[in-house]
């Protein structure tokens, strides 16, 4: 907040004004005194220009069918025409992941959430992922993501997948699609990439299938 105020030549008293607070509660978001509320997150982005992934990060009970337009929101051009709540892309990737079922459309998103949002707040999205036990599907929606990345954003996203590695888990698991058929588990054992077999994941997911791929 502060390098951001800075950036634009702004005194505390300046920005406090445009934010409608006070120039002390200005002081206080700061240096740390307060923590920034909620109703005041989305105000103070658009005012100092802040990525999305400066709002305050908080653990979501989102619904599927509601995922898409949070997803619009956030920037993703397959659903651009919606437009859900602004919320932070850490807490969303987290709140997908821990999805029983997702339609493959937004399970395509995913990797685009860690690609075009190089500034995650990843220490506590992997503390997250490890409590509900999907620190699997993060890694392999991640490693998706550094396989298009560029060169300065690939290396952060491979070294979150290798921090990863030693709590992997052994047990077999979907990529939010734990509806699927035994028929189709058997055959996705089969077709499923190395990647996906060694993250124990049942999906066919592949970084050619990914609308932004190119």
């Amino acid at each position: 907040m502060k390098r951001a105020r800075e950036a634009r030549g702004w005194t505390q008293a300046e920005a406090a004004e445009r934010l409608g607070v006070s120039q002390g509660y200005v002081s206080l978001l700061e240096s740390g005194g307060r923590s920034v509320p909620h109703r005041l997150a989305p105000s103070l982005r658009r005012t100092l220009g802040l990525s999305p992934s400066a709002l305050p990060p908080s653990e979501l009970d989102l619904v599927s069918d509601r995922l898409p337009g949070v997803l619009g929101a956030l920037g993703y051009e397959p659903f651009g025409y919606l437009r859900g709540r602004l919320l932070n892309p850490t807490a969303v990737l987290l709140s997908a992941l821990c999805q029983k079922n997702l339609p493959s459309r937004v399970v395509e998103a995913l990797p685009w959430l860690a690609l075009h949002f190089p500034d995650l707040n990843r220490e506590w999205l992997v503390e997250r992922a490890k409590s509900h036990n999907v620190q699997n599907r993060l890694a392999y929606v991640v490693t998706l993501a550094s396989e298009l990345a560029g060169a300065g954003v690939a290396a952060p996203l491979r070294e979150l997948v290798l921090g990863l590695e030693p709590s992997r888990l052994a047990r077999e698991d979907t990529l939010c699609h734990d509806s699927m058929t035994e028929t189709e588990r058997r055959w996705l054992r089969e077709q499923r990439s190395q990647q996906a077999e060694h993250w124990n994941l049942l999906t066919d997911l592949r970084r050619e299938h990914l609308p932004y791929a190119a």
